[in-house]
């Protein structure tokens, strides 16, 4: 009997580490061994939770928020009613001083110029974190995330909850499986700006509320007089602050597409869009990335491919078979993947995909199915283990290179004025056919008016400015006002 019971401890051991999940209890091996018992609770703290950051935590209520961060204590008065046991902060630094000690892992869900060095200083200290879309406002914080997550070994996800959901494994399975045949170009859109883009930086210096502090607020950005424009929800179509419709939709339409086709750094990036302007998103954008051969899978090649982004109310021109009359707006945007047996169409976060063709083939199934949560399948990860465990269905190894992805995307929009297609190096983050001696400069006002009946403009400008520097300061941003990023390991 004894050695029965043995091999029934020995087989269920077993098939809890396959699981990668550790039972046994934080209090005998520590919290310096990386892991949670599943039955044990995270100590979790949230910075930004006026917006997204709350639907998070309603995700994660079985946990115990212990620290709540927010710069605007109104828009966030809501949240802290909800959690009175919570500690209550401005500044995030000041809550990781002081529950440092305690705190297991840190939901960021702040204004995206501020993602990566809360998430930064929170991995530095050994914290699992959960961070909104985008992931970071730049190409060098993304590559800084994603290697400070295979440093530190912690349990990582982004906030794009659609690669959690089951349209986008089916679109994965379907891909893998050869059923569309070869894919060499993609068209994908939103409907978004459902906020304010196009607009003029504006002139009037607005008083800051009591409950805000605006200088936290701004951070490492450049300081600007605070304006009801900018804060709260608004940031996302300025490009202090925000990544505009590309780089807040992008995250949630093109992750089927990234992870689908095993893309990796696009090679050449091309864009154009309504007036650019100095300071805000333009109300429209059109984006094209390539993308070289990647390795063929077993049953499909893997070509080159080219894809396409629109937003503002721009999409693309519908595919032929499909039926008069279907809105391909599913959800927020679509994604068309242009096969050559097949046409594949979802919306955003994955949702819904159909053949146009009508068939639903039966593929194999090749991804983890995902039964949590999004937020709750991290927490599931926060807990295992790091030599077991399963990670999340966004960790910063898939979520940083594809944001890198994203976030260039808006450096081509930025660079339209040079009028080429833009070569990139992604290995080493540079652009690597821009002149040196080329110049780039941005509108500042249209200067419209009506004179005599007739529509006039008299644009301001910035003064031209060399187009490899000014290319260099977006892909790393110049940390202002005493703020630092920790080195690149």
């Amino acid at each position: 009997m004894s050695s029965n019971i043995s091999r029934r401890r020995f087989l269920e051991t077993g098939a809890l580490a396959a699981a990668g999940l550790t039972v046994v209890p934080s209090s005998v091996l520590g919290k310096s061994m990386g892991y949670k018992a599943p039955s044990d609770k995270l100590n979790i703290a949230a910075v930004g939770i006026g917006g997204m950051g709350n639907s998070n935590l309603n995700a994660l209520q079985s946990e115990n928020i212990v620290g709540l961060c927010d710069v605007d204590w109104k828009y966030s008065q809501r949240v802290f009613e909800k959690y009175p046991k919570a500690k209550k902060y401005y500044d995030y630094r000041r809550m990781y001083d002081e529950l440092g000690k305690s705190i297991d892992g840190v939901v960021v869900a702040t204004s995206d110029h501020t993602h990566a060095i809360i998430t930064a200083d929170a991995m530095t200290m050994g914290k699992h974190v959960y961070v909104q879309k985008p992931l970071t406002h730049s190409v060098y914080e993304s590559r800084l995330l994603t290697k400070l997550a295979e440093k530190y070994k912690v349990a990582t996800s982004m906030g794009n909850q659609g690669s959690s959901g089951a349209g986008v494994r089916q679109v994965i399975d379907w891909i893998a499986d050869g059923v569309i045949g070869e894919v060499t170009k993609v068209e994908t859109f939103t409907d978004r700006p459902i906020w304010p883009q196009g607009l003029m930086t504006p002139k009037e210096a607005h008083k800051v509320p009591s409950t805000l502090n605006w200088d936290l607020f701004i951070g490492p950005a450049k300081k600007r007089p605070f304006n009801e424009i900018y804060h709260p929800w608004n940031w996302r179509g300025w490009w202090d602050f925000g990544t505009g419709a590309l780089g807040d939709m992008a995250c949630h339409i093109l992750h089927p597409v990234f992870k689908g086709l095993n893309l990796g750094y696009p090679s050449k990036v091309e864009a154009s869009s309504t007036m650019l302007l100095t300071d805000c998103a333009p109300t429209a954008q059109m984006v094209k990335f390539t993308f070289p051969a990647r390795p063929n899978l077993p049953k499909v090649a893997m070509p080159e491919v080219e894809v396409y982004w629109y937003d503002g109310g721009l999409q693309p021109m519908r595919p032929e078979g499909v039926p008069a009359g279907k809105n391909l707006n599913d959800q927020g945007g679509g994604v068309i993947f242009h096969g050559t047996k097949d046409t594949l169409i979802c919306g955003c976060y994955g949702v819904n995909p159909w053949l146009v063709s009508g068939r639903t083939p039966n593929s194999p199934k090749t991804q983890r199915e995902v039964t949590l949560s999004h937020e709750m399948d991290w927490v599931r990860a926060c807990k295992e283990s790091p030599e077991n465990r399963v990670e999340t269905a966004s960790p910063f190894s898939e979520a940083g290179p594809f944001n890198e992805m994203v976030v260039m995307g808006v450096l081509a929009v930025r660079l339209q004025g040079l009028n080429q297609e833009l070569e990139w190096d992604g290995e080493n983050m540079r652009f690597t056919n821009i002149p040196s001696d080329a110049t780039v400069r941005t509108i500042i006002e249209d200067g419209f008016k009506i004179t005599d009946g007739h529509p006039t403009f008299a644009k301001t400008w910035t003064e031209p400015v060399n187009a490899v520097e000014y290319a260099n300061e977006m892909i790393k941003h110049t940390y202002h006002n005493g703020w630092k990023l920790p080195d690149m390991p």
